[in-house]
């Protein structure tokens, strides 16, 4: 005779409650040290960019609180160079009242003039991370400089992500002469360099005064020309999971009890794809600010309003010729530790959500 022991924990009869894909992804997120600590470096900059955009920082970045070239104050003041005084002419003061109809007026000017006193503002010596050549503090523009390009690389890749997907459910989902098409515009825009495209779409931009005119030449304009440049990898990956996942079962099932076209392709399809489309579009964020970086440099990004890590770097080019190398270490450093970061952060993403690519499952 035996008996059946059931666990108190589990309900005879009924199957553990199986973790969902988010829950699951969650928890080997949080397992990878590397990933979470990268994303706090992200968050971090996050917070940096809101920061900015509200005012709460780099709200006077282009006011000029230090004298041209200030040191970082570690380095300490610049050594002062010693002025040489022109000696004035000696003599009695010459009568130009002949020649000059307003020579009697110039004593009573002078006596007007001294009646007004102009303020002189004394500039700092040192900055903490130093100045440019005008005097502004290149911390304060590496803070403004950070909302510049991370707010192009986020809204880049979020367009292109959304025209990607948009483009790629079309030719997966529905294949012929809608596919054939659409893989035509693709293999149209994967032929030529991606940098030399770029290139193109902003100098286009640039030299089209209309164009210019509709676009201009803020955050915007520059995602929006990365984005329709860079959507071809989303494309690529979207239409593929869409071919693999149109003739599944559940898809099937879908059509049997009457879904139309759009519900089976947003709402049944699109959701099981979707940890893809999350993973590139986070790979396309770091893409998208390097872009950002080399437009700007070229004087091809932001217009000379705004200042970004691309326009930062142009500038300190110029002084390093004169030894002043702060300005490109802020924006090298600024830059470095936030693509690091992501990236890793990226990698980390990659990692939850598809553990077969390391084995895990």
């Amino acid at each position: 005779m035996s008996a059946v022991l059931h666990s108190p924990l589990r309900t005879p009869g009924v199957a553990p409650h199986a973790a969902g894909v988010w829950a699951a992804a969650a928890k080997r997120f949080r397992s990878d040290h590397v990933g979470m600590t990268s994303l706090v470096v992200v968050v971090l900059f996050l917070l940096v960019v809101l920061a900015a955009s509200i005012g709460l920082v780099a709200k006077d970045w282009q006011a000029e609180h230090g004298v041209p070239d200030a040191p970082p104050t570690f380095v300490g003041p610049a050594a002062q160079t010693e002025s040489v005084a022109v000696a004035g002419p000696s003599g009695p003061n010459v009568d130009i009242s002949a020649v000059d109809p307003l020579a009697p007026r110039y004593k009573e000017w002078d006596e007007r003039a001294a009646k007004f006193k102009a303020e002189e503002v004394v500039k700092a010596e040192t900055l903490p991370f130093g100045g440019d050549r005008l005097g502004r503090d290149v911390l304060a523009k590496a803070l403004k400089g950070t909302q510049t390009s991370v707010m192009v690389g986020l809204l880049g890749a979020l367009a292109a992500t959304v025209i990607g997907t948009l483009l790629g459910a079309l030719a997966g989902f529905f294949g012929r002469h809608i596919g054939d098409a659409l893989e035509w515009l693709y293999n149209v825009f994967t032929a030529i360099p991606t940098i030399l495209l770029l290139l193109c779409f902003a100098a286009a931009v640039e030299s089209n005064p209309l164009l210019k005119s509709v676009i201009g030449r803020g955050i915007g304009s520059v995602a929006l020309i990365l984005a329709l440049v860079g959507w071809t990898d989303v494309y690529r990956q979207v239409r593929a999971e869409f071919l693999k996942h149109s003739v599944r079962d559940y898809v099937r099932a879908a059509e049997a009890i009457g879904a139309s076209t759009s519900s089976r392709m947003f709402r049944h399809i699109l959701p099981n794809v979707s940890h893809v489309i999350l993973v590139r579009m986070s790979l396309l964020v770091v893409a998208f600010i390097k872009f950002e970086v080399i437009l700007s440099y070229l004087g091809l990004g932001v217009g000379v309003d705004d200042v970004s890590w691309g326009t930062m770097l142009a500038e300190a080019q110029s002084e390093l010729i004169l030894g002043q190398w702060w300005q490109l270490v802020a924006a090298t450093a600024f830059m470095a530790v936030f693509v690091t970061a992501f990236s890793l952060f990226a990698d980390a993403l990659r990692d939850a959500l598809d553990p077969k690519l390391r084995g895990l499952e």
